[in-house]
């Protein structure tokens, strides 16, 4: 079969067009888009240009077949939708010329037609260099201060991870109404803004980095443990970030806090599979049969920490809860963790990155160091300064402290509190097992 440019455009048709394009789609999106965002200097014009590319194929791959350069056949319909989107908007601008000196007769009228191996589109999608200072600007652009917190997520997932709509809304159980519209605000906030789609310079990189670092472990976060719905880990979302985090990590390897937090969503990962129970209850950690935690996910977070502590000055914020995971993820038991340390390490996070949720952990860390009673103050301290009010995290440390002391009556009346606030299924179900057991 060939296409309407006369080359060869696609194999022998085949089952799982579908799911092809899905593969494809969800490994080479960001290179797709940012690509087109460096040739068309239009970062929302790329991501509409990309999608139209995703819709022609997920029409075309199970009819004709998949092509023999699925990724560059995306690329190549997305530049012919540019073409077309400039020659509407003006008849012979200079951009349009850029684009389409090179195209073969007819090309612009459909993508199906495969790269030429040594034409302009291989150049785009192929050369290593530039797909890397691609992505890294896209990334940057998804995640730029300017944009909220839950844009950030929206557009990250969206046009980083090749995300669906319905499918960033089922994770974070919103409409996919509200999802579009979030991206839709995103896009239109940053042409707003001028902010352009480049990498930013070394001196504004690391100040910038900071809001990528974080909707990468916001988004994790959510998938290890849910703040909803019926499953106590979204394993697809925290999957995701990990990947996006390790592609980073490749990017900017001189930058000590990627790896940091890289080191952390590893070390956290590895514990998934001892996390959940066959039936899809949560296992709490003294319950996980260590034995099923990845040891190659605690390698590859062990080493990311590592190069963390020689690329740096000294681990940040995440890299501290890096390490801390370590101390789990190295301990044969519960009662063998190094519970000391684990409290010092705290006491480090709390002055590099203070927060309620971070007294909270060393309470509980302290805890299992030294005993409840140690650690109730503390906890109590926390309730008196009502900045944890809304979550259902303390009420539940509270009831686990008061129990362990005997104080079976307030810790039922703690935990009842904690179910009422707690808005995941599977965890105010544990709950419930917890203040049963106590009667």
């Amino acid at each position: 079969m060939s296409g309407p440019g006369g080359g060869p455009a696609v194999t022998p048709r085949a089952p799982g067009g579908r799911e092809a394009v899905e593969a494809v789609w969800r490994i080479e999106s960001a290179r797709i888009t940012g690509t087109l965002a460096r040739y068309t200097g239009d970062f929302a014009l790329a991501e509409d240009l990309a999608q139209e590319a995703l819709a022609e194929a997920l029409v075309a791959w199970p009819r004709d077949g998949v092509p023999r350069e699925p990724a560059g056949w995306l690329l190549t319909v997305g530049r012919r939708r540019a073409i077309d989107a400039f020659r509407r908007r003006s008849a012979l601008d200079e951009r349009y010329a850029v684009l389409s000196r090179d195209l073969p007769e007819g090309g612009a009228v459909t993508g199906a037609a495969a790269p030429d191996p040594a034409g302009p589109d291989r150049d785009l999608l192929w050369d290593p260099d530039r797909i890397h200072d691609d992505v890294l600007a896209l990334v940057f652009t998804a995640c730029h201060p300017v944009l909220s917190r839950e844009a950030r997520v929206a557009l990250t997932l969206r046009v980083v991870s090749g995300l669906t709509s319905d499918e960033i809304a089922r994770a974070f159980l919103v409409p996919t109404a509200t999802v579009q519209a979030r991206i839709t605000r995103a896009k239109k906030t940053l042409a707003a803004a001028q902010v352009p789609f480049e990498v930013p310079p070394p001196e504004e990189r690391r100040a910038r980095l900071g809001s990528v670092l974080s909707v990468l472990y916001l988004v994790f976060t959510e998938g290890s443990t849910a703040t909803s719905g019926s499953e106590w880990i979204r394993q697809d979302l925290a999957r995701e970030a990990v990947r996006l985090t390790r592609v980073l990590a490749q990017l900017v390897p001189d930058e000590p806090e990627v790896h940091g937090l890289l080191a952390l969503l590893e070390l956290t990962a590895a514990r998934f599979p001892a996390r959940v129970g066959d039936d899809g209850e949560p296992v709490l950690l003294e319950a996980q049969d260590r034995r099923r935690w990845d040891r190659a996910a605690i390698r590859r977070g062990r080493a990311a920490l590592v190069h963390a502590g020689r690329v740096g000055r000294g681990l940040g914020p995440y890299g501290v809860q890096a390490a801390i995971a370590e101390c789990h993820a190295v301990a044969p038991s519960v009662d063998e963790t190094d519970w000391e340390r684990i409290v010092l390490l705290y006491d480090v996070l709390g002055r590099l990155a203070p927060s309620p949720v971070v007294e909270l952990n060393r309470a509980v860390a302290v805890s299992v160091a030294r005993g409840p009673a140690a650690a109730l103050p503390l906890v109590d301290e926390l309730a008196r300064a009502g900045s944890l009010a809304g979550s259902h995290l303390l009420p539940s440390v509270r009831g686990e402290l008061l129990a362990r002391l005997g104080r079976f009556d307030e810790a039922r009346r703690e935990i009842e509190r904690a179910v009422q606030l707690c808005g995941n299924e599977r965890e105010r179900e544990l709950l419930r097992r917890k203040a049963d057991a106590w009667v």
